[in-house]
């Protein structure tokens, strides 16, 4: 996760700071959620980058002949 609050401005400056500056984020990877708490709880807002799953080493790479 990179980012959560409930203030919805903060929220949207943030997102558009990040693009304006951070040239490192794939945002073909970004999740945006929002959510809903209705009445019990205040609606959040949270950014998140989807990290792969690392492939396991080749096991023919790395060995000495």
């Amino acid at each position: 996760m990179l980012f959560e609050t409930q203030d919805e401005v903060a929220w949207r400056a943030h997102i558009r700071d990040l693009r304006a500056t951070d040239r490192q984020i794939d945002w073909t990877a970004v999740r945006i959620d929002t959510l809903c708490g209705r009445l019990i709880q205040p609606t959040t807002y949270r950014l998140s980058i989807f990290v792969p799953t690392p492939k396991p080493p080749d096991p023919g790479q790395g060995s000495a002949a």
